[in-house]
Parts: structure tokens; C-alpha cells; sequence
């Protein structure tokens, strides 16, 4: 066993009674045999027991820094999952608000632009009491990576909880987080979730809010969650009032001949 110092010889700071390394002898001479070893003692001048407890002492170093590395991964494991939502593969409510409030810090430091959206699944109750709930998942999973997909590597989307979702667009005002939502519902609702030969069509309603310093990541999240049901309400007034035209439509129209 070789145990060699990586002191400097002659160190300032080495221990009182250490000795400095054995210098190779004058030309034509031979190296020293020993090398410095632990506080200057060589490795001749150990005894055997002190020899194996140096090892045994190595060893268990060793198996300590090794436990902690494996401490460390399985933190980082657990954390991974706290953050990670139980059903669709995106991030939790807990990480979104985190995100969030990084988010509205940088805004409030350097005054750029940010938004957050706030979407809601239309109907996911009478998907859920028509074709089960295995259906409404599988809905959920669908508009999880619709979001998730179309998204650029800067912005943060998670689910918020139920059939809610969050999407954070990084360094982008009204006018484009307006347009990215729109898109996102376009696409959302351009193909129908096809479950055991059914087509069951999707479709979201959605909340828009621009952020600012002002207020904290749950006002910042609640005002995106009103502005959220305001659209749910235009688009319930809407489909209203076309179902009224229809019918109306319907009642002006001249009644079809009668065959004798």
C-alpha cells in the first residue's frame, strides 16, 4: 500500500512533526525508495495495524461518498415526482405555481412581457357519464399532449387539477398570448377523441392573463381562471342564440307538400 501526500513539500501549513519528502540523492545516485505518506510518515514507518486501519478507514469513505450519490438520485427522483401529476404526463399544479412566481419575478426585474392561459375541458362530465370515465381520461391525455406539443421550449404548461390546465407563454404580450390560445382551441377541437367507435369531440374554453409585478402567482392564476369563465359564458350565449336562429329558422320555414 502506497499512501502518498499531495501536500506540497515544505508547506507552510504542514502538521508539527511532519516530514518533507525524501529528495532523490545527487547525480548518479537513486530515488528514495518511500514516498511521504500520511502526516509525513512513510509508508515503511507504518505499522501493519496501522496500515489496515488506514485501508478499512478508505474503504468506508468510499461507501459513504457512494451512499450519498445515491442519496442525492433519490432525491432528485422524489422531487421529479412531487412535481409530476398523477394522471397525464405534465407537471402539477405545485410546480406551475412555482414556475409561475420564477416567471413574474423575471417580468418585474427586467420588464419584459409574459402570460398565462388558463384552459377548461368543455362537457368532460357527459364524456365521463356517456362513455366512462376510462373515456374522459383518455380525453385528458389527449389535450395534455396537444398542449404539451405545440408549445415552444420556453413556455410551461401542467395540469391545474380536474379537467384544468395552465400554460405559462414566456415573453409574450395580450396580443400574442390571444393569438397562441387560439390556435391551441383550434387545434384541440380539430379532431375528435375516437374511443371503442366513437367519436367524441373535444373542445376547451380558455382564460387569458397578462402578467405583471403587481399581486403573486395565485391572484395572477385566479384573475386567468375568471377571464377563463367569461369566455365558458360568451360561448354558452353564443350557442344559445344559434340554437334559437335554427329554431326560429326552423318554425318560418314553408312546410313541405303533402303527397295524396
Amino acid at each position: 500500500m502506497r499512501i502518498t501526500d499531495t501536500r506540497p513539500a515544505g508547506a507552510a501549513g504542514a502538521a508539527p512533526g511532519s516530514r518533507p519528502a525524501a529528495k532523490p540523492e545527487a547525480a548518479g545516485g537513486r530515488a528514495a525508495a518511500d514516498s511521504v505518506t500520511v502526516m509525513g510518515l512513510a509508508e515503511a514507518e507504518l505499522s501493519p495495524g496501522v496500515r489496515a486501519a488506514l485501508t478499512a478507514l478508505m474503504e468506508e469513505v468510499d461507501r459513504l461518498r457512494r451512499e450519498l450519490q445515491q442519496s442525492h438520485r433519490r432525491v432528485e427522483h422524489l422531487e421529479r415526482l412531487a412535481d409530476q401529476d398523477t394522471l397525464v404526463p405534465l407537471a402539477n399544479r405545485r410546480a406551475f405555481l412555482r414556475e409561475l412566481s420564477r416567471t413574474m419575478s423575471f417580468v418585474e426585474r427586467y420588464g419584459t412581457a409574459g402570460s398565462v392561459l388558463y384552459f377548461d375541458v368543455n362537457d368532460l362530465k357527459t364524456i365521463n357519464d356517456t362513455h366512462g370515465h376510462a373515456a374522459g381520461d383518455a380525453a385528458l391525455h389527449r389535450i395534455a399532449t396537444v398542449l404539451a406539443e405545440n408549445l415552444r421550449g420556453s413556455d410551461f404548461v401542467a395540469r391545474l387539477g380536474g379537467d384544468e390546465f395552465g400554460v405559462i407563454l414566456a415573453q409574450a404580450d395580450q396580443a400574442a398570448a390571444q393569438e397562441k390560445a387560439a390556435g391551441l382551441v383550434a387545434l384541440i377541437a380539430a379532431e375528435p377523441l375516437t374511443w371503442q367507435g366513437n367519436a367524441i369531440p373535444l373542445s376547451v374554453a380558455v382564460g387569458i392573463h397578462s402578467l405583471t409585478a403587481a399581486g403573486g402567482p395565485d391572484a395572477a392564476l385566479h384573475a386567468a381562471d375568471r377571464a377563463m369563465y367569461s369566455d365558458k359564458r360568451r360561448a354558452a350565449r353564443l350557442g344559445e342564440a344559434s340554437g334559437e336562429a335554427r329554431a326560429g329558422a326552423a318554425a318560418t320555414a314553408d312546410p313541405p307538400p303533402v303527397r295524396r
